[in-house]
């Protein structure tokens, strides 16, 4: 089969490699419809110590069961799945308590890697995986898109708002004008935030964030930016939503609360430790970590979707050939695009 490989730093190229088989009871092998490029492989694609032939760290993909292991109940062959990022039991405290993304069961395993290929095998399926009604045929390019989403950063976003516990009524900011950060907006107004501001340079970006559900934008950054968060907003926001991962965005997200607000991080960091004591004096709540993408897809995302209620597919702005993956991560690192969905022949 043909899979993604990172080449060198700023380059991936594809290879031909043994397509996966069955290797453990819980496994699913899937043929992939759909995957894309995340922010967080952009980590991976400039990292200047990356070696030829390191497997994409693609997480993302909705795709068909082809084969499963013999302790699969939950799917069969044939079937149409969401495959999430994560591979949580469904069983542990963890997942009982909605944090599948942080399994208790599977620490330092559960998360997906080399999904930009024609077949990926799906380990812990049991549970994680999540059941699209139909087949790929019977949906419109549009409606892929946003079932695509909810293998990563739908609930992501959504996981920011949670953790931030967005209620009712909350002034929130979003800050990150991704995918991420796009999907921010949808959750937040799912949760009924009267106010929402993205903090955003980019105008297709903004005008996205306006149409789903954003009623301001803030371009500035650091001290500049928090200040106009707080006239916008006539003071501090209830919650904030840092959903970049640097030392930078973390700033923002904390500058821009009012004492005893809450900050949701679903930003992967790649910063050094960072002592929260200064937040002592604030009360400043902060929550975060990887999302509970079956959990919410089960309970309630994917139905949004499929009723039309959220359009997060909207944030994939270019498609590619699983044999373009190179321009697919240029676009992306370029920010030519917000994210690049990979259609598989």
């Amino acid at each position: 089969m043909k899979s993604a490989v990172y080449t060198k730093a700023g380059q991936v190229g594809i290879e031909v490699i043994k397509r996966p088989s069955i290797q453990e009871a819980d496994d699913v092998i899937i043929r992939v419809v759909r995957a894309c490029v995340c922010g967080s492989d952009l980590w991976s694609y400039r990292n200047p110590d990356i070696k030829a032939g390191h497997k994409n760290s693609g997480h993302e993909a909705i795709g068909i069961v082809e084969e499963t292991g013999e302790a699969i109940t939950t799917v069969k062959p044939g079937d149409f799945v969401i495959a999430p990022f994560t591979h949580g039991c469904g069983e542990c405290d963890a997942c009982r308590a909605g944090y599948d993304g942080t399994c208790d069961r599977h620490i330092g395993t559960n998360w997906s890697g080399g999904v930009q290929a024609e077949y990926i095998r799906f380990h812990f399926a049991n549970w994680a995986l999540v059941k699209i009604p139909g087949q790929p045929s019977d949906y419109t390019e549009g409606m892929l898109k946003s079932l695509l989403t909810l293998a990563d950063v739908m609930p992501t976003g959504y996981h920011a708002a949670r953790v931030a516990n967005v209620q009712k009524g909350d002034k929130v900011v979003v800050i990150g004008d991704g995918a991420v950060g796009q999907c921010a907006v949808i959750a937040a107004k799912m949760r009924g935030a009267s106010q929402i501001i993205l903090m955003s340079r980019h105008e297709d970006r903004q005008q996205m964030a306006l149409e789903s559900g954003a009623t301001a934008v803030v371009a500035e950054r650091g001290e500049e930016g928090i200040a106009k968060v707080r006239e916008i907003l006539g003071g501090g926001a209830d919650a904030s939503l840092e959903c970049v991962g640097t030392e930078a965005a973390v700033e923002q997200a904390l500058g821009v609360l009012h004492n005893g607000g809450r900050m949701g991080i679903v930003g992967v960091p790649h910063y050094n430790n960072r002592a929260l004591g200064s937040t002592f004096a604030q009360n400043i709540s902060v929550a975060g970590g990887a999302a509970s993408a079956t959990t919410y897809n089960k309970q309630f995302l994917l139905k949004a979707v499929l009723d039309g209620d959220i359009n997060p597919g909207r944030v994939f702005t270019s498609s590619y050939k699983l044999k373009d993956i190179d321009q697919a991560y240029k676009a992306m690192d370029e920010r030519k695009t917000i994210k690049s969905m990979i259609v598989m022949d």
